[in-house]
């Protein structure tokens, strides 16, 4: 597949071949649902806990004796039914929500998902995002320049950009991510995904050279 390369001036200057073992793979939507599940799983932080009635203080002592008295019968004033016992079915932070996919299904789906993109032209790739002026102002004006509308997007950086990262970080509704780290999540999360050459070829290292 052939794409428009652009410059910082939103030109476009030549046309560049995407690799194809990654950017025209058919999409399975079975399996990005089931790696963007494992995905949100895995990063979901268990803070809420509740007790349950064996670990609430008090309530060893029988609250009143079985007969006689004309009301229910009880043993511990810990009970779930019981104001100030324990919680029955409650959230717990020891449970776990994480889900195991293997890395050639993660690996597909991304490759899914990023076919998805330059097909449906919402992959714009640049010659270079570096500038004179390493500043956030310029890395906005760049893409002012570029034929995207004002919707989300993600800029990928060569792996151990740091510049890159620090002029993009700021700029609203703009994402920023090594290409190393590319993942299903976060290209879903945004509408047009921007990617240097370098980027690519980095991409390329990382990902189609695994078996």
């Amino acid at each position: 597949m052939k794409v428009a390369v652009y410059d910082k001036n939103g030109k476009e200057v030549e046309q560049t071949t995407l690799p194809k073992e990654i950017f025209e793979v058919p999409m399975n939507a079975d399996l990005v649902h089931q790696v963007l599940i494992s995905q949100t799983a895995n990063a979901r932080q268990v803070s809420a806990h509740t007790k349950n009635r064996s670990e609430v203080r008090g309530g060893g002592r029988k609250p009143w004796r079985q007969k006689g008295t004309g009301r229910a019968r009880h043993g511990s004033s810990r009970s779930p039914i019981w104001k100030g016992g324990g919680v029955s079915g409650g959230p717990r932070n020891d449970k776990n929500y994480t889900k195991d996919i293997p890395t050639k299904m993660r690996r597909k789906a991304l490759f899914m998902v990023l076919s998805e993109k330059a097909k449906s032209n919402l992959l714009v790739v640049l010659d270079d995002f570096q500038t004179q002026n390493p500043k956030t102002k310029e890395m906005a004006l760049t893409i002012k320049k570029l034929p995207i509308n004002v919707a989300s997007r993600l800029v990928v950086s060569p792996n151990a950009d740091k510049k890159t990262f620090l002029m993009a970080r700021n700029i609203k509704k703009t994402g920023v991510l090594e290409a190393r780290n590319l993942n299903v999540a976060d290209i879903l999360q945004y509408k047009y995904i921007l990617i240097s050459r370098e980027g690519i070829k980095d991409m390329e290292a990382t990902f189609s050279k695994k078996k």
